[in-house]
């Protein structure tokens, strides 16, 4: 394969890891890669996975690109010469398993743009993986027709055959097959969650990084997954599976109601997420973990939100009966204009902040460090006053790409960027993100409960959010003892 080289850094584009998902293929597990004669030229990604836009206004809005279902390519970016064996950091975009890719442009920057960590050292892989209806429909036809008597979860087999590729290929670019980190943001960080979950993927990682995201809090059977596809089938107007895999993409696209959601199959995953890792099940390796300060500020609509007390007050009863004056205690309202922080603050932490602690705790149950953050600083967006650090803001300093072009960046923003890159550069590389010139970031124990506050000053400190995780935890535990 014949990469470029920009800005000293060799780029491999869209390399094939499995053979085109199409066809009778679509919705089976991925397959070979079809063999090739000669030099392959690697200059241009490949399509994005079919996917539907953003609606308008999203402040997730990336840039259009073409899309296919011969989607499953990966991308790489590496300074080490092919006798080295550099550690390998493995990317899962976000995008809540419906949209989203590993060469998505914002203003026609790279959001994940892997020179920057190249750089420090690492080989950096980003990956696509099939998305919506074609990642996660679960048929019972489809149950049926495999070996293993699956269906659905194959995004997750996407991943697996990424970390396989890696595992077989990665040498030739200067990465270490025995040292791979599998990091991601959002539904990336779900997808790692389930990585390190399913016994399919053991000994293909050693590290794993998530960013926003863990699948800790149930797991839909199969059945469910099967039904929600029937119902799927049957809004095409499609009574058998070649009919299925007859329909065009964009048809399937716009079935509103399907859920693109994981299922415990029997074999990739044996057991809800949350089980297995209570269960010790998953695969025992170090981790990083950790939130934003700000989640929800991007994700909720206000309108949404109760106008009078006395509605918020039958929204917090029905969501915590029995319950609700403790819910006060943690999230107090004592007016009208409260109701959207409250809110905000109980989605922040139910969907986010809660996991991460809880993806923190059952890796030191199960005898490996785990490392807690929480991302402080406010990106300089026109809209920081609102978004605060917002969903996803954490990823450009992750990955040093400073570059979103209606930002206003200061030195603040550079020096945060340097530290973190290089705190997920150390991870990668000892399971340690600590490093010389580094403020000092504690492992996470239920004792203490250390965290690192990733703000415009990094700092140490403790028991994040401590209230309001306990209460969500109990509330979890009564309305579901497999949670706790």
């Amino acid at each position: 394969m014949a990469g470029v080289v920009e800005d000293g850094v060799r780029v491999f584009k869209g390399l094939p890891f499995a053979a085109p998902p199409v066809g009778e293929l679509r919705w089976r597990p991925p397959q070979p890669v079809v063999p090739w004669a000669g030099v392959r030229r690697a200059d241009t990604f490949g399509p994005q996975c079919p996917q539907l836009p953003y609606p308008a206004g999203s402040p997730y809005t990336f840039d259009r690109a073409p899309t296919s279902e011969d989607c499953l390519y990966l991308n790489v970016w590496t300074t080490a010469g092919a006798h080295e064996r550099q550690p390998v950091m493995v990317w899962v975009h976000g995008g809540a398993w419906t949209r989203g890719s590993a060469s998505q442009t914002t203003g026609g920057a790279l959001s994940y743009d892997g020179a920057a960590l190249a750089r420090k050292g690492v080989v950096v892989v980003t990956v696509n993986y099939r998305l919506g209806p074609f990642g996660f429909f679960a048929h019972p036809d489809l149950t049926a027709e495999s070996p293993q008597r699956s269906s659905g979860n194959y995004a997750i087999l996407d991943h697996i055959a990424a970390l396989e590729w890696v595992r077989d290929n990665i040498a030739a670019f200067g990465g270490n097959p025995a040292n791979v980190t599998v990091f991601g943001q959002s539904a990336g960080a779900w997808s790692v969650n389930a990585t390190q979950a399913t016994p399919l993927a053991r000994g293909l990682f050693h590290r794993v990084i998530g960013e926003s995201g863990a699948q800790l809090s149930g797991t839909q059977t199969l059945a469910a997954a099967e039904q929600n596809g029937a119902d799927l089938a049957t809004a095409v107007g499609a009574d058998s599976l070649d009919a299925l895999r007859a329909v065009p993409a964009e048809r399937l696209l716009l079935v509103p109601a399907f859920r693109a959601w994981l299922n415990v199959d029997g074999w990739v995953l044996p057991d809800e997420v949350q089980t297995l890792f209570a269960q010790r099940r998953h695969s025992h390796v170090p981790v990083l973990v950790g939130s934003n300060a700000n989640e929800w500020t991007t994700l909720a609509d206000p309108a949404t939100f109760p106008k009078t007390m006395e509605a918020y007050r039958r929204a917090i009863e029905m969501f915590f009966p029995g319950m609700a004056e403790h819910f006060d205690g943690v999230y107090p309202v004592t007016h009208e204009a409260d109701i959207p922080g409250a809110l905000q603050g109980l989605w922040r932490d139910t969907w986010f902040t809660l996991p991460m602690r809880t993806w923190a705790r059952r890796a030191t149950a199960g005898g490996q460090p785990a490392y807690l953050y929480q991302f402080t600083h406010v990106p300089p967006s026109p809209d920081a006053s609102v978004w605060g650090a917002y969903h996803v803001s954490e990823v450009q300093y992750v990955f040093g790409n400073l570059n979103v072009p209606t930002f206003r960046y200061t030195d603040t923003d550079r020096a945060l960027s340097e530290t973190m890159s290089s705190y997920w550069v150390n991870f990668a590389t000892h399971g340690d993100p600590n490093g010389a010139g580094l403020p000092r970031w504690t492992p996470y124990d239920r004792e203490a409960e250390p965290y690192l506050d990733l703000g415009a000053t990094v700092q140490p400190r403790h028991r994040l959010l401590k209230a309001q995780l306990d209460f969500l935890e109990r509330a979890q535990q009564r309305a579901s003892p497999a949670s706790g």
